[in-house]
């Protein structure tokens, strides 16, 4: 929503809103982009002369606001809708998939923008070197991170596309990875048969998927029979480096400036996107050295009484496992902490196995009660105390314990944790408060 609005005060448009419960970091930032912000919602916030009131999918039908702009006339629209509505006046670009939206759409932007094209955009996390989530360009390019939740990317009309890959996922609206799959098949019928969808082709129900839509489809992946390639990947300083080949053409060596493995997919799909609008090569692999990354995926920020400090959203156990990955190749064996705050109950009951072996790559866990973001929070406690056991009975040799709030698990780090170490805080939820009591 915060992108949104970015957008929106970017195409002249002028934006007011409210939250239950507002950060100060984003009152301040989007108030002096010209945007007031309430905490709370009333009905005597809504401007009577507002042309349209946009909705995130947490708020219900009977709230104050949406009731007031009911009685007023005033349109309503999903965040969704809207961003179809904005859609349909441009060029679309939808970056879907369960892992990966938000870094690959903001990797597919950044080269965008390198090339000259000036995309619009809306990704949902901010980007460190811009500090926006959204933004308005002059081309006619609208490059979106388009999410399955509830089906809303089936409100957009995209002309590319890219499936990152498709897992279960959001189990308060898919009861099986059947219902996740054919949303997606959905979203691939949608995509206009003039573009071109790109799919991950290390993924099997990403590949079947594509098989309802009319556009052009390309697969990507670290093999040679994908379209585009990813040859010879190996690790720099930073990051990684490969060759990029397209049905076994050479065209140019990337290099991806932010770590981990998935970043090569991440990358690799931008890069292809880039390339399958026009982008040259070379191009691309200038823009995307340029690349910064985005905040809270794997973002260092800084040290701590010498621990080093990182901050990540992974909330979902393949996530988890690919961040924790990650870190042990970055940091080697230094001894590390992992903060974990699942998110929703729903998902963690649904994967807690799965959730249970991905933390393998840690020396030291310590799980939050549950955020049970749009759900009765009455089990959170309990859900997490059953993972805590699972993650010791796994048998890989990572220590466990259960912190009942924030401030518990500031106090145990703060007590426990010693220079050298590495902290990484993960979770959906209010979890990012963490890290900034330590390095503030």
């Amino acid at each position: 929503m915060q992108a949104l609005a970015e957008l929106l005060l970017g195409l002249g448009w002028q934006v007011s809103g409210s939250d239950r419960c507002v950060s100060k970091e984003a009152a301040s930032t989007l108030e002096r982009r010209g945007l007031r912000i309430h905490q709370g919602h009333k009905s005597t916030q809504l401007p009577h002369h507002a042309d349209v009131l946009v909705y995130s999918q947490a708020i219900a039908p009977d709230n104050v606001e949406r009731v007031r702009a009911s009685h007023c006339g005033i349109p309503q629209l999903s965040y969704s809708q809207m961003l179809g509505r904005l859609m349909s006046e441009r060029m679309g670009i939808s970056i879907a998939g369960t892992h990966g939206k938000s870094t690959t759409t903001a990797m597919t932007a950044s080269l965008l923008t390198s090339a000259g094209l000036a995309p619009s955009v809306v990704v949902g996390a901010r980007l460190i070197d811009r500090d926006v989530g959204g933004w308005a360009g002059a081309g006619d390019l609208l490059v979106v991170e388009s999410c399955e939740y509830r089906r809303s990317f089936l409100d957009l009309s995209p002309r590319y596309a890219v499936i990152t890959g498709i897992e279960s996922d959001h189990f308060d609206c898919y009861e099986s990875l059947g219902e996740v799959t054919a949303a997606f098949a959905q979203f691939a019928a949608s995509v206009d048969s003039s573009g071109v969808l790109l799919v991950a082709a290390d993924c099997p129900a990403a590949v079947e998927v594509s098989g309802q839509a009319t556009a052009r489809v390309r697969t990507f992946g670290r093999r040679p029979e994908a379209d585009w390639w990813a040859a010879d990947v190996r690790r720099t300083v930073s990051g990684s480096r490969f060759e990029l080949f397209f049905r076994g053409e050479f065209l140019t060596e990337i290099t991806v400036p932010v770590p981990g493995r998935h970043n090569v997919d991440n990358a690799l799909a931008a890069v292809a996107m880039a390339c399958e609008l026009g982008v040259d090569p070379q191009l691309v692999c200038e823009g995307l050295g340029g690349y910064a990354g985005i905040r809270r995926r794997f973002q260092r920020l800084g040290s701590w009484r010498g621990v080093a400090v990182v901050d990540d959203y992974a909330h979902h156990p393949t996530a988890v496992r690919a961040t924790l990955e990650t870190a042990r190749e970055t940091f080697g064996r230094r001894r590390l902490w992992c903060a974990f705050q699942p998110h929703q109950v729903s998902r963690t009951l649904a994967l807690l196995d799965e959730f249970a072996s991905s933390f393998q790559a840690a020396d030291r866990v310590l799980l939050l009660p549950v955020f049970a973001a749009r759900e009765d929070d009455r089990q959170a406690e309990a859900v997490s105390r059953e993972l805590a056991k699972r993650i010791g009975r796994s048998g890989s040799g990572t220590a466990c314990r259960f912190a009942p709030s924030l401030d518990r698990l500031v106090e145990t780090l703060d007590h426990d944790t010693r220079p050298g170490d590495v902290l990484i805080t993960m979770g959906a939820g209010d979890i990012d408060q963490v890290p900034h009591e330590f390095t503030r």
